[in-house]
């Protein structure tokens, strides 16, 4: 494994831990490894570009990196208390609809291509500056609860219309998939009916 696909793998590997730390209220120490594990996600893709260390393994593990610390931060912080429990559902949510989809796509066709829209990325670091912002406050005892409620809506926005988005591409690559398959049941030579 490369630079970038070691902290990749490290980003993953900090998520259950990440979660014990919050279940345990360790807030402050949940609050700097979530930090440290946001800021790698755009450290290993800088690397990556710049240096040409762009992998296959590496196109699948960030988004997998991404969404395990994401839903794992937000399932234990909504069940703490921390976060309203609608966002956490629609943000797993949203996560499960887009895994379900790729998975699907790929089982059927086996030609899935990791290639994230400009509105998941967005959505990510939307995701990724509320959980921060959330963790913070609880931890050192901020008291800027307007601000986590209007950040909450920002997060919710995003999610929505990256979700939509992206059920918006598997439908139509669903449709195409069946009119491919229509075609090619249709049969080609219309004067051959009912010719012995």
């Amino acid at each position: 494994m490369n630079i970038p696909n070691t902290i990749t793998f490290a980003r993953i590997l900090a998520v259950p831990f990440a979660v014990w730390l919050v279940l345990n209220d360790s807030l402050e120490t949940a609050f700097w490894l979530f930090l440290i594990a946001a800021i790698s996600d755009g450290v290993d893709g800088f690397i990556a570009k710049r240096f040409n260390m762009v992998t296959q393994l590496g196109s699948y593990l960030d988004p997998i990196a991404d969404k395990a610390l994401l839903i794992s931060i937000y399932l234990s912080l909504g069940v703490e208390g921390y976060i309203p429990l609608w966002l956490v559902i629609m943000v797993v949510f949203r996560d499960l609809l887009i895994v379900s989809g790729a998975f699907f796509y790929q089982a059927i066709t086996q030609n899935l291509s990791m290639a994230p829209l400009m509105s998941s990325k967005i959505n990510t670091v939307m995701q990724m500056a509320y959980g921060a912002t959330a963790l913070a406050a609880s931890a050192f005892n901020w008291n800027i609860i307007p601000v986590l409620d209007i950040a909450s809506f920002g997060v919710a926005l995003t999610t929505v219309v990256s979700g939509a988005l992206y059920v918006r591409i598997w439908g139509k690559k669903a449709s195409e998939m069946e009119n491919d398959h229509m075609k090619s049941h249709t049969p080609h030579d219309e004067s051959s009916k009912g010719r012995l």
